[in-house]
């Protein structure tokens, strides 16, 4: 099961980006686990859902040392490093598609409250986050992010756009703007309308009153897989981290192994 969560290709994008262990300051240091199973054993956690203390002891790893290691990458970064790692290969390869993306969030109830929570207007009040993602043309997700529950969509726009890396092109310098942003009724905002223009983007943002349904699901379909995607990741469907870094980290991670499937094709 460990090669099937963690196939050799991914792995070999994954080890060079591992921190170094942190020594003791009184010297002698500490045995290390296998980073390896260790990073199996945080992916397991990913796709099942299952609680750390429930963390099958057939991966070789104490329960206390994954969630440990676990908070040590987030701090380090790792799992940003690792999506731009995925992302680079993508784009050499010519397998992002930049002619438009397509931004969209969704909202997960916070079982144990915490930072960015907030009441859920679609969930009759209960704690709960939003997922924001935007995604190639193809659904690839290029950046993610997340908010209190009752934090309006249209917020989001600005610092997605912004998260998106400077990724690697089959041919020229890196990139990191879409051609054309879709987007739905929550985003049609002047403003932001402005703002994507000014950047050299085509704003695609449906507008009320307008724009019907229909038209809007043309593209708006692609956004959609793609949160489907990632709460096909069970620990996403429900947010169990008091901590947002912790559930920002699981979400990017998600969407690592969603844009990795797109290499293995």
């Amino acid at each position: 099961m460990s090669r099937r969560l963690v196939p050799d290709e991914l792995w070999a994008l994954v080890e060079p980006l591992i921190p170094s262990a942190k020594v003791r300051p009184q010297g002698g240091g500490r045995s290390r686990t296998d980073p390896r199973a260790v990073f199996t054993a945080i992916v397991f956690v990913l796709t099942s859902g299952c609680a750390w203390r429930y963390l099958p002891p057939s991966f070789g790893v104490s329960v206390p040392t994954a969630h440990r290691t676990f908070t040590e990458w987030t701090k380090a970064g790792l799992w940003r490093q690792l999506h731009q790692a995925v992302l680079d290969e993508l784009g050499s390869q010519g397998l992002i598609d930049w002619s438009r993306a397509v931004l969209d969030g969704a909202s997960v109830r916070a079982k144990k409250g915490g930072e960015l929570t907030g009441p859920s207007p679609t969930d009759r009040g209960k704690p709960g986050s939003k997922i924001h993602v935007v995604s190639d043309r193809a659904g690839l997700p290029l950046a993610v992010g997340i908010s209190a529950a009752n934090t309006h969509d249209s917020q989001a726009l600005k610092p997605l756009v912004n998260a998106i890396p400077a990724i690697r092109s089959r041919r020229g310098p890196r990139r990191r703007k879409p051609a054309k942003l879709h987007a739905d009724k929550a985003y049609d905002i002047s403003a932001l309308r402005t703002w994507l223009s000014r950047r050299g983007i085509v704003p695609r943002i449906a507008r009320k009153g307008i724009d019907t349904s229909e038209k809007l699901g043309k593209h708006r379909w692609v956004i959609e897989r793609t949160i489907a995607w990632l709460l096909g990741y069970r620990r996403l469907t429900l947010r169990y981290e008091r901590k947002a870094s912790h559930f920002h980290a699981f979400l990017t991670l998600a969407a690592t192994l969603t844009c990795h499937k797109k290499l293995t094709k």
